[in-house]
């Protein structure tokens, strides 16, 4: 008897894996789970949770497919990949909704037992692909994952839908042995969640090992091999996983420290993809954060003010929807010139639009989407962990200027996760409030001249008792005024604060690239990633190429029109219909040419790749 040798693991340099399946069947949690062990095994990454828009969508149905993609790799990973390399199909539906992203040659491993003729009628499939030949130009591997978990659960007393309930763990344990992953801080995260449930604690884990032990032991073809993917060269330090959505909480309790101040009040009403930062926040009350779920967005940002107005950090955060309704009140807040952070989780619309979907759709909401004038400054964050540094630098600017800062995120990075080295707090910035405490001469619109940010005394000082409100104020004593020329005055007066901010934010620098030349691709928000590698691939290829990312919105770095005009071609590549290159073209005169891609998806690398190379000429 021979005994045949297994295939040796071949080496790749990054990997796209997308687990997709019903909403029902835990896609986040077995991608979220990957995502942990393949950090520990080393490996950059970048992830992609894609949720279905309705609640519960009919199960088996194409509109309850939910996904998790993750891009991961021995190189500096910035997106999560263009064409998938593994697409991990629990039922037929996931299979019909994914397949389009999926590489030629590239992997489906399939659940066999999910694929019966009620879930194809529900995918509208007529056939079976996995039987009909319609799948010869990938690499199918089928398995009865349904019955081999059942299997693996049998000595646990667990009920038909318990055990099905597992099915995810099986499909994490064979892809955590294709490509190399230990599985150990799962095995301890299962033992942990299930603490008070033994039997679905030891059931979880057993189908886990189970798809594990499946890759090791099973006959092996030329299909079905393991992969070596090698660690990502890190600078050294400590590092952990964080969404974007995380990084802006730790973000704002490290500008609430910087500016020492005491408390955060975060106020806040549930909206999707908004609502995380609640739940993140409402887990750190130990650092001075106090949560408060409103009854409506109107009253959420109405605490916010009132939070301010008493001295600590007021912070709201809400999606399109909500900031349109907190508009009003956003007024109030910057004429009575009170330091509030509303955090925007952009969303796909208009209205309800595709709530779970993500968009770059409210630019010109947080720049222009107030009732006359009432400017504000605006930042966005470029990627998951830069959330942390915007969000020291909203608390900053809001503090130093009196003035809300809206801060634009959306729900790729509000979800997105990637490795973060926690940074040294010590090295933290630091820029502390001094309230007015001098009663000589005060009132409380008393500007500081550098700034023109108006005093901030903390109600109940002794002698310093004052009221604001949203009527106009006069400017030398703080009373309300119905004086034309007083209210032309105040107008003025903040919009040359904000304006002013420009003088203490850095000049604008190129990403890559020169300062100069054929092409400049600027961006804002999430789309940093795949604009900077496209612009990487293609400077590859010896194209004269740079790249500009914003980070200030409003006002713009005060060198930005200069910098656009040293370039013969700047394109835009937006998550909406064009809203930074109109921005642009009216600020600066620029020929900017629009990039706009509005399906609810982040670009893909190609796609820019793409409208550079259509500007070769």
């Amino acid at each position: 008897m021979t005994l045949s040798t297994p295939p040796a693991r071949q080496s790749r340099d990054s990997v796209v894996i997308r687990f997709a399946g019903d909403s029902g069947d835990g896609m986040q949690v077995t991608g979220s789970r990957f995502t942990v062990e393949t950090a520990l095994a080393g490996n950059d990454l970048t992830t992609f949770p894609d949720f279905p828009a309705e609640i519960r969508a009919p199960a088996g149905t194409t509109y309850g497919v939910s996904a998790f993609q993750i891009q991961f790799g021995a190189r500096d990973v910035m997106t999560p990949g263009d064409a998938v390399d593994v697409l991990v199909a629990m039922n037929p539906a996931a299979l019909k909704v994914e397949l389009k992203d999926l590489r030629v040659g590239g992997t489906i491993v399939a659940d066999a037992g999910a694929f019966t003729e009620r879930n194809l009628a529900k995918a509208g499939f007529p056939a079976n692909p996995l039987e009909d030949r319609s799948l010869a130009p990938y690499q199918v591997l089928t398995f009865d994952i349904t019955r081999l978990t059942t299997d693996a659960v049998k000595d646990f007393g667990l009920s038909t839908r318990e055990a099905h309930r597992c099915r995810n763990m099986w499909a994490l344990g064979l892809m955590l042995w294709m490509y190399g992953r230990d599985r150990q801080a799962t095995i301890d995260w299962l033992r942990r969640k299930f603490a008070d449930h033994a039997d679905l604690a030891r059931a979880n884990v057993a189908v886990l090992n189970a798809g594990h032990a499946f890759g090791e032991t099973a006959e092996m073809s030329e299909h079905l091999v393991g992969y070596t993917v090698p660690s990502a060269p890190v600078e050294p330090g400590r590092y952990r996983t964080v969404s974007g959505t995380e990084a802006i909480a730790w973000g704002l309790i490290a500008g609430m420290r910087a500016a020492g101040l005491e408390k955060m009040v975060f106020a806040g009403y549930p909206i999707t993809p908004a609502s995380l930062l609640l739940h993140t926040l409402a887990n750190l009350k130990s650092h001075g954060v106090i949560t408060f779920q409103a009854e409506d967005e109107i009253a959420a940002i109405g605490a916010a003010i009132g939070a301010a107005y008493a001295g600590a950090l007021g912070v709201t955060s809400s999606s399109g929807p909500g900031i349109a309704l907190k508009t009003e009140m956003l007024g109030l807040a910057i004429a009575t010139e009170l330091p509030i952070v509303v955090v925007d989780s952009q969303r796909a619309g208009p209205s309800t639009g595709m709530p779970t979907k993500t968009e770059q759709s409210d630019l010109f909401q947080a720049v222009h989407g107030r009732n006359a004038d009432a400017p504000l400054a605006v930042l966005a964050a470029a990627s998951a962990s830069d959330g942390f540094a915007v969000a020291i630098e909203a608390v900053r600017i809001a503090t130093k200027y009196m003035t809300p800062v809206i801060l634009l995120s959306d729900a790729y990075l509000a979800h997105a996760a990637e490795p973060w080295r926690l940074p040294d707090a010590a090295a933290l910035p630091r820029f502390p409030v001094r309230f007015h405490t001098d009663p000589d001469g005060f009132h409380p619109f008393l500007r500081n001249p550098g700034t023109l940010a108006r005093a901030w005394a903390v109600p109940g000082t002794p002698g310093l008792e004052h009221r604001i409100g949203g009527l106009e104020k006069d400017y030398d004593t703080g009373h309300i005024s119905y004086d034309p020329e007083n209210h032309a005055r105040m107008t003025r007066t903040r919009v040359a604060k904000i304006a002013g901010i420009a003088n203490d934010i850095p000049l604008q620098q190129p990403a890559l690239g020169e300062d100069h030349g054929a092409v400049a691709v600027v961006g804002w928000g999430s789309t940093y990633g795949a604009i900077h590698r496209a612009v990487d691939e293609a400077r590859e290829d010896g194209l004269d190429v740079s790249h500009i990312h914003l980070r200030y919105l409003n006002p713009f770095p005060r060198n930005l029109g200069d910098l656009l005009k040293r370039f013969d071609r700047v394109i835009v590549p937006e998550m909406n219909n064009g809203q930074l290159v109109q921005l642009l073209r009216a600020a600066y005169l620029v020929p900017a040419e629009g990039l706009s891609k509005v399906e609810g998806k982040p670009f893909k690398v190609a796609e820019i790749v793409h409208a550079i190379e259509a500007k070769r000429t």
